[in-house]
């Protein structure tokens, strides 16, 4: 029990004074003489004893007449903490993303959560309300109740941690505040586990949100096989959760069906259909699923095939780069220092030095050019070449050559994290392999990262940036590294990345980067384009092509063009994550502050028993009135 006015407890001292009072007021009784007293004797103890006790119960009614005023007046309370003179402020985290689609008892999660909110927070009660995509601050349910019903399902589901942080900063400052976090979730099991540490400042309310079933089928990924001269092989994996199940697949080339087949699926399953080569084709493939629903279609594009433009400069021999570099997937020229069209370079996506014994000044510069717009840069050196000449171009890149050394050494380390070896080059790393080795290589000044190794650990392969250095040329005489398994996955994706060419699709939410090849005239931008939307992306403009960067937009899922102006350059998918498909849910446990409910209702019933505040004085007033009507029946009828 609590007093809002404690200080007037103090006044309980006075009640010595009845107690003084009614010290002072008992009387002796006088003995008085009288004959024949036997019998009055016996009345004479029994009234003694009967004014006394009549005396005493009189006190002891007026003493706790007076202490229940007292305490009628320091008006007692209680609650389940010290809640008096404070405001309440309560701020609510409501999961929309996509697994809330999944059916509880009476209805899709999300919007049973929204009625129950309606129903249970009094209209004009202050709140703050935060949602996957959008924060709501010092506003009502009657202000709310509109977007609430017309709440869509986003993309993305915040961290609890994030959540907690940004409730944080919609409470005010100071302790005048009582501070409550509702979190209202299916709380799927994802990279973000619910496992926050304790607050003492702040009150926890967790609702945990079960839906009826967790069967849901999903088009998880599609990716191309096999690729033929004549036919592209189109594989679509699909995942399951719940008994085994029959499901079509259908195919689409814009709107037109073009394949259609069915499959049973108990957790996954492949679909694999035939695409003619050389085509363009805006796909679409989609599932009758009657769970989740943003799962059901998968939107990717098969743009005309783009050759990537490779320039060899030396005269040294490249057969061995006309053998990788195929007329299928690049163009390749080749061309002499003294021939060299100096114009053309800003065209290629590759240029390799193969093996030049001096840099002229006037390369120099163009290639620093070159690079520092995004074009990418291979050098291999020729043996002893001059140091200085070459460390001209190499110091642009921070990296020199210290010395050539005629010792022999092995390649036996591969760099299998750096991106031109971690996409399925190898199947499992080689501990065992024929090793290449070189007779004589030249030593980096630098503690460079290697992309392959010798084996003391200095760099046979290195990079910085869009630029590759080979630490030795490659020359059969000096070299077997042409011989070598390693040369064909070195080379082709120098190539390849050199030239991001857009995917078959990206996902939205993550950082997605592709290069368009164009050359934009002055102040101009490229936008992505689907029937009505249209979004400017982050773009840097090179000399012959546009690097596009997207990470939260586009928002919705479908098949966008590349425009310049009103000119379509190609087309580019974008496809929602499926990281919610899986219908998999954290097991939770009541932590220290922090209520655990299975409904939006009881949460609210628990925030407001503990936000209660139960006011005592009226009892105590009620008491004072009972023993005043008991002091009146003792001095009456008591006798």
């Amino acid at each position: 029990m609590q007093f809002k006015h404690p200080e007037l407890l103090y006044a309980l001292v006075l009640l010595i004074i009845p107690i003084i009072v009614h010290l002072f007021q008992l009387r002796t009784f006088k003995k008085v003489p009288f004959t024949n007293v036997a019998f009055l004797k016996d009345i004479t103890i029994q009234t003694r004893k009967s004014s006394q006790l009549k005396k005493w119960l009189t006190l002891l009614v007026r003493l706790l007449l007076f202490a229940a005023i007292i305490f009628a007046f320091a008006q007692p309370y209680s609650a389940a903490s010290n809640r008096v003179d404070k405001t309440v402020e309560t701020v609510i985290y409501l999961d929309n993303s996509f697994s809330m689609q999944a059916k509880g008892k009476n209805g899709p999660l999300l919007k049973r959560a929204i009625q129950d909110i309606i129903n249970h927070v009094p209209e004009n009660a202050p709140i703050n309300l935060l949602t996957n995509a959008k924060t709501y601050k010092n506003t009502t349910i009657a202000a709310l109740k509109k977007d609430l019903l017309n709440l869509e399902y986003s993309a993305n589901q915040m961290p609890y941690e994030t959540v907690l942080l940004k409730s944080k900063a919609l409470f005010s400052k100071g302790d005048h505040t009582l501070k409550n976090i509702i979190y209202i979730s299916d709380f799927q099991n994802n990279s973000s586990n619910y496992n926050l540490e304790p607050d003492t400042t702040l009150q926890r309310y967790t609702v945990k949100l079960n839906p009826v079933h967790t069967t849901n089928t999903a088009i998880d990924s599609v990716y191309l096989s096999n690729v033929s001269p004549t036919k592209l092989e189109l594989t679509a994996l699909l995942k399951h959760s719940g008994t085994n199940t029959t499901i079509p697949v259908s195919l689409f080339n814009a709107n037109t069906l073009i394949a259609k087949t069915s499959v049973t699926i108990a957790e996954t399953a492949k679909v694999t259909f035939d695409l003619p080569a050389q085509k363009i084709i805006n796909g679409k493939l989609e599932i009758n699923d009657s769970n989740l629903q943003f799962d059901n279609t998968l939107y990717f594009n098969i743009n005309a095939p783009q050759n990537i433009n490779v320039l060899a400069i030396g005269s040294a021999d490249d057969t061995f780069l006309k053998r990788l570099y195929t007329n299928d997937e690049f163009v390749f020229t080749s061309s002499s220092i003294t021939a060299l069209n100096y114009n053309a370079i800003n065209t290629q996506n590759l240029i390799i030095l193969n093996e030049l014994t001096r840099l002229p000044q006037a390369l120099i510069t163009v290639l620093r050019t070159y690079t520092s717009n995004g074009g990418t840069l291979l050098i291999i050196p020729a043996k002893d070449v001059s140091v200085d000449n070459y460390n001209r171009l190499l110091t642009h890149y921070k990296l020199e050559f210290s010395s050539y050394l005629k010792t022999p050494k092995r390649v036996t380390t591969i760099n299998y994290s750096h991106p031109l070896y971690n996409n399925g080059v190898f199947e499992k790393r080689i501990k065992n392999f024929q090793y290449p080795k070189v007779n004589s290589f030249y030593r980096l000044k630098q503690n460079t990262t290697a992309l392959l190794a010798f084996e003391d650990g200095s760099p046979f392969l290195t990079a910085q940036a869009n630029t590759f250095v080979f630490t030795t040329g490659l020359a059969t005489e000096n070299s077997n590294f042409k011989n070598s398994p390693l040369i064909v996955p070195t080379l082709y994706n120098i190539a390849k990345h050199s030239f991001k060419i857009p995917k078959l699709y990206y996902t939205i939410g993550s950082q997605n980067t592709y290069e368009i090849a164009t050359r934009l005239q002055q102040d101009g931008v490229l936008s992505l384009v689907k029937d009505e939307d249209r979004l400017i992306p982050r773009q840097h403009l090179l000399s012959e092509k546009v690097v596009i960067t997207t990470n939260d937009a586009p928002q919705n899922p479908g098949i966008y063009t590349v425009m310049d102006a009103n000119t379509a350059l190609q087309n580019v998918s974008y496809n929602y994550d499926r990281e919610e498909s899986a219908l998999n849910y954290q097991k939770l446990e009541a932590q220290n502050n922090s209520v655990l409910s299975s409904s939006v209702g009881d949460a609210f019933a628990a925030l407001k028993s503990d936000s209660k505040i139960n006011a005592l004085w009226k009892w105590f007033v009620i008491f004072a009135v009972m023993l005043f009507i008991i002091e009146m029946l003792i001095l009456k009828f008591f006798k």
